[in-house]
């Protein structure tokens, strides 16, 4: 019996070690992914800052409607539910039927959502109309919404096609190219929104691009809009290769009776209506910040959403990325064992890494902001209420992140009808805490509406997996939370003392070099933050940060033995 604990435990523990490697892997790529992202914020908000202009507020709002569609469609159920059957198919069926599927998907996505942009593009005015009644009053600012959106509608059939390609690799672990590929639309968005924003501003010989685009934003941003066309095609295409390498060759194929296929779009219709509601959420949200008076709350909500997203990308997409083909896995095989320790494990790394990231972000907010956005037409005044919103959407981080693990996991369980059902009751929440705190708060309102229901949703969606599969080792995890939570707390009080002190010695930088000032200061505190927590981590005895710190150490030794 002890041998069979033991060998139990230490298949646990290969198993930890495994997700974390992975996670590892997908984290550099997802890091490298929001390096650019943010790099093409910069260019964004130096080109067209948040409330000198109404083109910032115009793209976001536009952007937002294919984006919709793409968490809808593609990173939301088409991710969860192709992935989960992909995946059953590779373990229990050959590799003939599981690539026979995935062309009956890809058929049916280049079918369906081609209609879906086509319908996108006619009525885009309606569209918009609904989704930012705030602005009819401007019509310049209407207008322009409405001409984005036909651009950019397209991008959710590329999105969606580069989802599915990424589920097809996933599914036979590989996971470096696939996280790569949001990294390649960064690239193409920079380099081609910019082309054409200058072409498009009069700026053809090149001798001045920028001011170009600054002197004529509403037409530069018509660029920036067909750079996300541009960026869309790169991040499918770069996956083409990996997939000819793994054996798969697009086919086209319609076979509706298809008991796969039917699978797939039986987990999604609850997933696409649980994911409605997110977008009916951020629907909502999109007509509150409307009719906030000025220019760039929609803007200010945008910078912060992107700088939230970085450690939700780097820590939470990539582990729920590792685990979904792993709890599917187990599901089929039906070892609930596995299924459940690798759920409670995922979760708790994930925490390990957001809870501190959360409280980072709430200390260090301004000085990250400044170093990044606050250049050309992005002024001091957009810098705190960019913070403000940061701190707001901070909260609710953990929750966020941790989303990503549990939902999915329902799917492996062919469960999607319970966080479709969590889904919808937090529309209800969220206009409930848009309605009571926008007057108060404005956009910080929001953000902190959004905020509450990751956390509320994230409880609902643990509560009933427990309920589902029994323990999810909660004692095990409150205790690794409550070490997390004093780690971060002593590691807040670390930045903020180390950020006050560089303040006394901003100045002199400022007078060498704004941008140097900016990166020492907001570096020297992040390093310190980030060596306290690991060090009182350490003291504590947080068994997930050995797990994901010999992960990493595993994966550079083996990279310089190569």
């Amino acid at each position: 019996m002890d041998q069979l604990t033991g060998v139990k435990a230490a298949a646990q523990s290969a198993k930890k070690m495994d997700t974390a490697k992975s996670a590892s892997l997908i984290s550099a790529a997802v890091m490298l992914s929001r390096v650019l992202g943010l790099a093409r914020e910069v260019v964004f908000s130096t080109l067209f800052g948040a409330s000198k202009s109404y083109a910032a507020d115009a793209f976001v709002m536009a952007f937002r409607i294919p984006n919709l569609l793409r968490d809808l469609f593609a990173e939301g159920a088409l991710s969860s539910a192709f992935v989960t059957v992909f995946s059953g198919y590779v373990v229990t069926k050959d590799e003939k039927e599981a690539f026979r599927l995935s062309n009956l998907v890809a058929t049916t996505l280049i079918l369906t959502l081609g209609v879906l942009v086509i319908l996108g593009i006619v009525f885009a005015e309606p569209i918009v109309f609904w989704f930012a009644h705030g602005y009819v009053n401007d019509s310049a600012k209407f207008a322009l919404t409405v001409r984005l959106t036909r651009i950019m509608m397209p991008f959710i059939l590329l999105v969606a096609l580069a989802a599915q390609a990424m589920g097809i690799l996933n599914a036979r672990d590989r996971f470096g190219i696939p996280a790569l590929s949001s990294a390649l639309f960064n690239v193409g968005s920079i380099i081609g929104g910019v082309f054409f924003a200058v072409l498009l501003t009069g700026g053809h010989n090149f001798a001045r691009p920028f001011a170009s685009i600054r002197e004529n934003p509403t037409e530069g941003i018509i660029g920036m809009a067909y750079g996300v066309l541009i960026g869309g095609f790169f991040q499918y295409a770069i996956q083409w290769p990996s997939l000819r390498r793994a054996g798969f060759r697009f086919r086209p194929a319609i076979d509706f009776s298809n008991p796969g296929l039917r699978t797939v779009l039986r987990l999604m219709g609850p997933a696409i209506i649980g994911g409605a509601a997110t977008q009916i959420n951020i629907l909502i949200n999109a007509n509150f910040a409307s009719y906030i008076p000025g220019d760039g709350p929609a803007a200010w909500l945008n910078y912060a959403f992107r700088l939230m997203q970085f450690p939700i990308g780097i820590f939470g997409v990539a582990i729920a990325t590792v685990t979904l083909p792993s709890v599917s896995k187990s599901a089929a095989l039906n070892n609930m064992d596995e299924f459940r320790h690798t759920i409670a494990s995922s979760i708790r790394l994930a925490l390990l890494l957001t809870i501190p990231s959360a409280v980072g972000l709430a200390v260090l907010g301004r000085p990250i902001i400044a170093m990044i956005y606050q250049y050309g037409r992005f002024t001091s005044a957009d810098t705190d209420h960019v913070a403000a919103t940061l701190a707001c959407y901070a909260v609710g981080l953990a929750g966020y992140s941790a989303i990503k693990i549990l939902a999915p996991a329902f799917y492996a369980l062919n469960n999607a009808r319970t966080p479709m059902m969590i889904s919808l009751f937090t529309i209800l929440v969220n206009f409930v805490m848009n309605w009571s705190l926008v007057g108060l708060l404005q956009e910080r309102g929001l953000a902190l509406s959004v905020s509450t229901v990751a956390l509320i949703n994230f409880s609902l969606l643990y509560i009933m997996m427990r309920k589902r599969i029994g323990s999810l080792e909660g004692r095990a995890t409150s205790i690794t939370v409550f070490k997390i939570i004093i780690a971060a707390g002593v590691m807040g009080m670390a930045c903020w003392l180390v950020s006050a002190g560089m303040n006394s010695f901003m100045p002199g930088f400022e007078n060498f070099s704004k941008v140097v000032a900016r990166l020492v200061a907001v570096g020297t505190s992040v390093a310190s933050g980030a060596l306290v927590f690991y060090i009182a981590a350490r003291i504590l005895r947080i068994d997930e940060l050995e797990i994901a710190t010999d992960a990493v150490f595993a994966r550079v030794l083996r990279a310089f033995k190569r």
